[in-house]
């Protein structure tokens, strides 16, 4: 039977667990659980109940009355407040464990797996770079507070920013950047009457190029002036300006002007060298990345007599490797500022193996009989009929890269019921201590 409770009321609450959140779930008397934030696995803590639903509740901790052997003091001074690392209170032993289990528990609850195969699947986590400063990226958000515009990093409630004088997650040679950026920005933007949206900080752990991207509108803006700020403010390599148009949930790149500087991104990953515009992805963790190249290369063995095939390739981290390894490489990918990235890329490489394709990859899926293929897809994992393309496919490995374990489950799940590949071993990758998310590597096999 439910008890009776509102927001404001408070609970003891023993937390059992880290959930795939910021949070820690603990179950209340009625059986209903409960998502503490600021909570660690092993706490004894009073919470005070944000939210009801019928089959969960939400709270925030007041009080720690036992604290977890796993609890710590933060690295960083702002882990409270700022949104950045949520994990940061945990011991980063118990975060990698934390996260091995919850690789397990989706494949569970979500792919309905036997409990005892998910354990086999799953291999220990790889932990390829330090828990603090790993970062090649951080973004700064823009927030209006009372009439002038406010740079700093995203609050841990999600209202406004918070000011800092350094990120612990940015690489330690540039994590006085953050302060440098903001706090010459927060002037000239105001100053000027700009209508900052974003601003991004690239930092090479390779290569020591750092490029500052200001994310706004079309429309007139004092670039010499921005480039001269920002450059007294940081030895940047690319100093870039992002022109996006549409409403919030749509945003569609207008345009990238260089205001200083090479106009991109340079690093090298497992010895190749890369350029990334401001509006391609890349991974953040550069160390990490270097562990998903090994891995994706270790289970798949591309030999130089073979065809592969490398879907959601975004600026080649995948396709320039398997290019120098297998005789042909056809690369997919959506997002038209990647294609130009990677096509830079092989050029740069003089790689002319490769086929790159712009569009979707279930409606470009390539006409072609692939040995072997790697798929790295966005966080809502693949579409129904990729998995269902892929499963007619006469490949012997599949290597799926995937950023959410729930979205990874529901597809293995499909795989198995297509019939024609099935998991061999999954190995999950720390690319982002101090959060809860984690990167995986699935090595698919033909039945």
């Amino acid at each position: 039977m439910e008890v009776a409770v509102a927001a404001g009321d408070k609970m003891k609450l023993k937390i059992e667990r880290m959930g795939y959140s910021p949070d820690g779930v603990a179950h209340a008397e009625d059986g209903r659980a409960v998502f503490v934030a600021g909570a660690v696995a092993g706490d004894t803590v009073e919470a005070v109940i944000d939210a009801e639903a019928k089959n969960y509740l939400k709270a925030h901790v007041e009080t720690v009355l036992e604290a977890s052997p796993d609890r710590v003091l933060p690295e960083c001074p702002y882990a409270s407040v700022c949104g950045g690392c949520p994990w940061a209170a945990i011991r980063y032993e118990a975060q990698a464990r934390a996260k091995r289990d919850g690789v397990v528990d989706a494949l569970v609850r979500i792919g309905h797996f036997d409990r005892d195969r998910a354990e086999a699947l799953v291999r220990s986590i790889e932990s390829p770079s330090k828990p603090w400063g790993y970062r090649n990226k951080v973004e700064l958000a823009a927030v209006a507070q009372n009439g002038r515009l406010s740079l700093g990093m995203h609050a841990a409630n999600g209202s406004g920013v918070v000011k800092v004088d350094r990120c612990a997650l940015l690489a330690k040679k540039r994590a006085k950047d953050v302060k440098a950026v903001a706090g010459a920005l927060n002037y000239f933007a105001n100053s000027h009457g700009l209508e900052l949206e974003r601003v991004g900080i690239r930092a090479a752990l390779n290569t020591n190029e750092v490029e500052v991207a200001l994310w706004d509108r079309p429309g007139p803006f004092p670039r010499a002036q921005a480039a001269k700020i920002l450059g007294d403010a940081v030895k940047a390599s690319s100093i870039v300006r992002v022109m996006q148009k549409g409403p919030a949930k749509a945003r569609k790149i207008a345009g990238v002007e260089v205001l200083s500087g090479k106009g991109s991104w340079g690093e090298v990953v497992a010895g190749q060298h890369m350029r990334v515009s401001a509006p391609s992805f890349f991974q953040v963790n550069t160390k990490g990345a270097e562990k998903l190249v090994e891995l994706v290369l270790e289970g798949l063995g591309p030999r130089q007599d073979e065809e592969a095939m490398d879907l959601y390739c975004g600026a080649g981290t995948f396709t320039l490797p398997l290019a120098r390894r297998a005789d042909f490489v056809s690369a997919v990918e959506s997002y038209g500022p990647a294609v130009r990235d990677l096509r830079r890329n092989l050029g740069d490489a003089g790689l002319d193996n490769v086929d790159p394709i712009g569009g979707d990859a279930g409606l470009e899926f390539p006409d072609t009989g692939a040995d072997v293929i790697v798929v790295d897809p966005p966080r809502a994992g693949l579409a129904e009929n990729v998995v269902a393309q892929l499963s007619e496919q006469p490949a012997r490995a599949i290597a799926y890269v995937s950023c959410d374990p729930a979205t990874l489950a529901r597809d293995l799940a499909r795989f198995e019921e297509a019939g024609t590949f099935s998991p061999e071993k999954i190995t999950p990758v720390d690319l982002f201590p101090q959060t809860f998310h984690v990167e995986n590597v699935t090595i698919l096999k033909r039945r």
